[in-house]
């Protein structure tokens, strides 16, 4: 990440065309672990975490504190709902499922939606944080020679004037 500061580093306002925008954090996380998906029976949306992923939840929720939120997006999918559960209790923030973050669907539509959220932590899928990374390397931002998405773990984007400035990859805790 750029010297954009730390995570707790105030955001400031700044004058855009006669209004202020203010700087915020996105955190773009990859569900937790869900277990093989040719294992599962049934519909897919209902896989559910695995122990090993409601561990990594729960510790997703505490590595936050830091940060800043006013909102908690999520899939429907229950492997993304159940990853940011822990971090909603915590927050008293109820979850907002969004349909943008669903497999399959357009990153680039996500990112969009993503930077006009504020402070929001959203859990979503694989090909949904791979297309997010593409759009923002196309945009000259440094998410390094190898960027990384393993379940669990995020991505803290700083994100301001309509735009992400710096990404850090945060790996699964635990």
């Amino acid at each position: 990440m750029s010297s954009q500061g730390g995570a707790s580093a105030p955001s400031r306002p700044r004058s855009r065309g006669g209004g202020a925008e203010r700087a915020h954090r996105i955190l773009l996380v990859r569900h937790a672990e869900a277990g093989e998906r040719k294992l599962w029976r049934g519909d897919d949306r209902a896989r559910p975490l695995t122990g090993a992923g409601l561990a990594q939840a729960d510790l997703l929720a505490a590595s936050f504190d830091a940060y800043p939120l006013s909102r908690i997006l999520t899939s429907g999918y229950a492997r993304c709902v159940e990853t940011v559960a822990p971090l909603a209790a915590r927050r008293g923030l109820a979850p907002e499922s969004a349909a943008w973050l669903e497999e399959g669907a357009d990153p680039t539509a996500a990112l969009r939606a993503l930077l006009a959220a504020g402070d929001v932590a959203a859990s979503t899928h694989g090909d949904i944080v791979s297309g997010i990374l593409v759009e923002l390397a196309g945009a000259g931002v440094d998410i390094g020679p190898s960027p990384r998405m393993q379940k669990g773990s995020t991505w803290v984007m700083a994100a301001e004037a309509g735009r992400v400035s710096a990404a850090r990859y945060l790996p699964p805790p635990g």
